[in-house]
């Protein structure tokens, strides 16, 4: 049997989250949960007055089971949750017990709150039958569910969420005083109470979801029909099946990879079921309690670099079938000009119209990492040359700056997109090679090679205050807006985004990040290369939190993407928190470096972060807040799970039994770290200028159409004239002869071939 169900769900606080359907990019519901009530009018809301106990029933298996214990001792609610795998219900199974008083004492009712399209907004709830049975209904275009129980309700009521709903109704009454038969285009919730006298506490809960009414209500009781133990069974087996394929590195015998089997099932539970290699982020919305309908993307859409770092995950459990379609994904979604967008939803349609250029590099070291573990067979390497040349020409075009986008990046320089652009091009000159384009893989080693000299003149900052106190030299900043080498930076300040103070302020030459050991993972530098070390000390020294649990990591000096200091939300403002993702990488370091039980260290650590084996994007770094469930080294309200933070996981478990980090690039670290080849070229380009070049040194000067170079040394005295070169990557570039000339300045204009016309306009480089 093969699983044909389009919904997928999520559990916070003891009940049912988000419920994603037909697309995994797309909310259906709220949240729905249980309301307990008795005669002496006492209240009690499942997910806020309960403590709650979530594990998988089977390891590595998508069904939960959830334990509900009333904080003041007087009830439990116990349940299973899972989905029906060929229709699209999700299904929990309900056992309520008493442990103070009868039964009878106490009444239960059911919350459910639409969320159908995405949004609140514009949901019509109902109550009804179907076929006989009593059911409730929502609707919002072309978006039904339903909710059907396996005893009969007592009452039934569709309201409005803040006037007419069950909560407001429940909470000023201490029972359902109100049954309302229809709320229309608004924000609703349904509510219902069970008879809990029926069959002593004993019930299922069907969630039906369709195009229409009918089609949610046929899902609903279909599933009730079809008996909750069989399509547990089915639901189990199906999970059990998958996970027997796949390579876990004999992680149950490790001392760490007690997670492996769980990170799998993250990883393969976030692709979308009817767009095959469509990786989600996350199936949750960060600080969801605080958005509103126009906060439509959360983490639930395919962000390029997560579903590029997720992939190697599958990579590592050998889980071929589901690499192969991920690929297809890459290849289909990629735009015409050889880029992918920021963000997307699951169809390709971009979401933030931002780029960042590691988006289109990251794509090509996946499929030379899928060649390098003999994942892609020979024969069929080569289909993935069009892609990987696609990308190339979009690298080369415009890196190695980044775009200025929405997220975190500005238009400059990035160390970790520029490392992930030199290692992509090492690896887009092999595939040339492969498909007799010789031509394109020396030019992308040239420019490899220029761009992997400049890195320390455009990142590593000496002299520095905060090298001084930190005790060392120099190190590695995190961008350089300017894109001029270090010595030349002035002392600019960079106004922090999304920080509460909008004043708020830092040197450019004090923005540092653990992006920077991105030189080491990418096999551009040595993980004992001095500036490396000494970059590490000012990262521990400005960034590290240790924590209940073990060290973790901010992203980078002022993030201002998390909670504020009183644990609100995240509101466009905040304090960015730790990330247990950089436990990870930084672990992978430390492989890298020779440390391998400062990395096991490290992997428990990631391992005690986990709640209930999910990752999540961020832990709480403050005081306690058990108000909001904030606690120093556990989960905050940011995305849970994170798909890259398992990835990363799996991918450590398979680095720490084989004594290597696992997806380093074998060009890069051989050519630059074994090697250690050095270039003498600089580069010219419009857009990018020069001002002076070393006598010594090569000059190249590009432009992305064909031309002829008019260009002299001596003030017009003699004039040479030059035509370029074409890359095959749709730049022309041209090598001028600069030896001997120091002291001289080169003076050349532009003749475009194409059009016929002159540039119009001299440019001037100093040779010293």
């Amino acid at each position: 049997m093969k699983a044909t169900s389009d919904v997928s769900f999520t559990i916070s606080h003891g009940i049912l989250n988000e419920v994603y359907y037909p697309w995994e990019d797309e909310a259906s519901i709220k949240d729905m949960g249980l309301i307990v009530t008795d005669e002496a009018g006492f209240f009690s809301e499942e997910k806020t007055d309960t403590i709650h106990t979530i594990k998988m029933i089977s390891a590595g298996v998508p069904a939960f089971s959830v334990i509900n214990v009333c904080k003041k001792n007087l009830f439990r609610i116990d349940k299973e949750i899972i989905s029906d795998p060929i229709r699209n219900t999700v299904l929990q199974k309900i056992r309520f017990r008493p442990l103070k008083g009868q039964m009878a004492t106490y009444r239960l009712y059911i919350l459910l709150a639409p969320h159908l399209g995405n949004q609140g907004a514009d949901n019509t709830g109902w109550i009804d039958h179907y076929k006989g049975v009593p059911m409730l209904f929502a609707e919002n275009k072309n978006r039904a569910l339903a909710l059907a129980c396996s005893i009969p309700w007592l009452k039934r009521s569709a309201g409005f969420v803040g006037t007419s709903d069950g909560w407001q109704d429940i909470h000023s009454h201490g029972k359902m005083a109100w049954e309302y038969l229809k709320a229309e285009k608004g924000n609703i919730a349904l509510t219902a109470e069970i008879d809990l006298q029926r069959t002593g506490g004993r019930f299922i809960l069907a969630l039906g979801f369709g195009h229409n009414s009918y089609e949610a209500a046929y899902s609903a009781r279909g599933s009730l029909l079809a008996g909750y133990e069989d399509i547990r069974k089915d639901y189990l087996g199906e999970w059990r099946n998958w996970q027997k394929k796949l390579s876990y590195s004999k992680a149950g015998n490790n001392p760490s990879g007690k997670l492996f089997r769980t990170s799998a099932a993250v990883l393969r539970m976030h692709e979308a079921n009817r767009v095959p290699g469509a990786i989600i982020a996350s199936m949750s919305i960060p600080w969801g309690e605080a958005k509103g309908d126009e906060d439509t993307g959360g983490y639930h859409m395919v962000w390029p670099r997560d579903l590029v770092e997720s992939s190697g995950g599958f990579l590592a459990l050998h889980a071929r079938e589901d690499m192969l379609r991920i690929l297809t994904y890459l290849m289909t979604t990629q735009e015409e000009d050889g880029h992918w967008v920021q963000n997307m939803w699951l169809q390709g349609k971009p979401h933030w119209k931002g780029i960042q250029m590691d988006q289109t590099a990251l794509p090509i070291l996946l499929i030379d990492l899928f060649r390098h573990h003999g994942t892609l067979k020979p024969e069929k390497v080569n289909r993935y040359w069009i892609t990987v040349r696609q990308a190339l020409s979009y690298l080369v075009e415009n890196g190695p700056y980044t775009e200025q986008d929405r997220w975190e990046r500005d238009g400059g320089l990035s160390i970790f997109t520029v490392a992930t652009e030199i290692a992509a091009l090492l690896a887009g000159a092999d595939f040339a090679e492969r498909n007799d384009a010789p031509e394109i893989a020396t030019y992308c080693r040239e420019t490899a090679d220029c761009w992997n000299t400049h890195l320390e003149d455009w990142f590593y900052v000496t002299g520095s205050s905060l090298a001084e106190e930190s005790g060392v030299e120099g190190y590695y900043i995190r961008l350089n807006h300017d894109g001029v080498p270090t010595s030349e930076m002035k002392e600019t300040f960079i106004q922090v985004k999304n920080r509460p103070d909008e004043s708020c302020q830092i040197p450019a030459q004090q923005m540092v990040s653990p992006d920077a050991l991105a030189l080491v993972r990418f096999g551009l530098r040595a993980a004992d290369d001095p500036r490396v070390l000494n970059t590490v000390k000012v990262i521990d020294r400005t960034l590290k939190v240790n924590t209940p649990f073990g060290p973790c990591w901010r992203r980078y000096t002022m993030d201002g993407y998390g909670e504020h200091e009183d644990g609100t939300p995240y509101n466009g403002t905040g304090i960015g928190r730790p990330w247990p993702l950089l436990t990870g990488e930084r672990a992978h370091y430390e492989i890298a470096a020779g440390h391998l039980e400062e990395a096991r260290k490290l992997t428990k650590t990631m391992e005690d972060f986990s709640n209930n084996g999910l990752f999540p994007e961020q832990i709480w770094d403050g005081e306690p807040i058990p108000e909001k469930d904030l606690f120093p080294g556990k989960h905050s309200g940011s995305a849970m799970p994170l798909v890259w933070a398992h990835a990363e996981y799996i991918k450590l478990i398979s680095s720490l039994k084989n004594k290597k980090v696992f997806d380093m690039p074998e060009h890069s670290r051989v050519r630059y770290v074994e090697e250690k080849v050095v270039s003498l070229m600089e580069i010219w380009r419009k857009d990018h200028p020069l001002t002076s070049v070393h006598h010594d040194h090569h000059l190249r000067i590009e432009a992305i159409k064909s031309f002829s170079l008019h260009w002299t040394l001596d003030e017009w005295l003699v004039t040479h004239d030059s035509v370029s070169e074409d890359s095959g990557l749709g730049i022309y570039y041209l090598d001028l002869p600069i030896v001997e000339s120091a002291g001289k300045i080169l003076i050349f204009t532009f003749y475009w071939k194409k059009e016929g016309a002159w540039e119009g306009s001299d440019f001037k480089i100093k040779i010293v």
